[in-house]
């Protein structure tokens, strides 16, 4: 049984679980996606979900740094 104490041990939810997953990204997802884009010197589709965002997210801050 899990500890109920233990927020962390369900904190993280993989993108492809999410209920709203398939709607479009949010503008914060958006502007934070377009800095990084631009630091890694890659292009990035305006018409993403909320998922696709953040796994894109996630690529690029390791591929930047960021995500360190």
């Amino acid at each position: 049984m899990a500890d109920q104490n233990d927020l962390t041990s369900n904190a993280e939810k993989d993108p492809e679980d999410w209920t709203t997953g398939d709607e479009p990204m949010t503008g914060p997802q958006r502007s934070y996606l377009h800095t990084l884009a631009r630091e890694a010197n890659e292009d990035v589709p305006d018409d993403l979900t909320k998922a696709q965002a953040s796994e894109l997210i996630d690529r690029l801050q390791q591929a930047t740094g960021r995500g360190v």
